[in-house]
């Protein structure tokens, strides 16, 4: 029997950004680095032709979705939920299926509860997960850390922005590739 491939499928992937919102973001570590790195995925995702999901946690509370990431998601609708998991929000199991999703690329904040949370449920669909360890953070590094390595230890790869890119591009030489290199320069 062969193994499946450790690499990501580009004809069956998606990205889930979770809870870049105003009011939560500014207490993690290293905003504008998650920032620019969820920017350059979504640029990315736009070039591959990639689904992009995103949602939002209590947006009467914790606000809207920051605008740098807003405004660059066509049709921006986010899935609204209470629950840690993206999972609990209505609709968004449906959409991976009718998109026929396979591996999503995961980002956001916080990396130890929601990205966690949303690994682990992900992971219990047979889906695989990569999740995107510069696009993400917790509000301490260690938090961060912490929420890593327990989605390594369930079966998610762990990636950079970079790492994910390319892996989706598979080669160089290609319009792609030059649209990929200029958002990482």
């Amino acid at each position: 029997m062969k193994s499946p491939s450790l690499r990501i499928n580009r004809s069956q992937a998606g990205l889930l950004v979770l809870d870049l919102q105003e009011k939560l973001l500014p207490s993690m570590s290293e905003p504008p680095r998650v920032i620019q790195n969820a920017v350059r995925l979504l640029k990315g995702a736009e070039v591959l032709q990639l689904p992009v999901f995103a949602t939002e946690q209590y947006r009467k509370g914790l606000g809207p979705t920051v605008p740098e990431i807003a405004r660059i998601i066509p049709g921006f609708q986010p899935f609204e939920k209470i629950a840690f998991s993206a999972c609990g929000a209505d609709g968004l199991d449906a959409a991976f299926q009718a998109k026929g999703l396979a591996d999503v690329i995961l980002c956001g904040i916080e990396t130890h509860v929601c990205v966690c949370h949303t690994c682990l449920d992900l992971l219990a669909q047979d889906l695989r997960v990569f999740v995107v360890a510069d696009a993400s953070a917790s509000r301490t590094e260690a938090n961060h850390r912490f929420g890593l390595d327990r989605m390594r230890d369930a079966g998610a790869a762990i990636v950079s922005t970079e790492m994910i890119l390319f892996e989706l591009l598979r080669e160089a030489g290609t319009p792609d590739f030059k649209r990929i290199l200029t958002l990482l320069k």
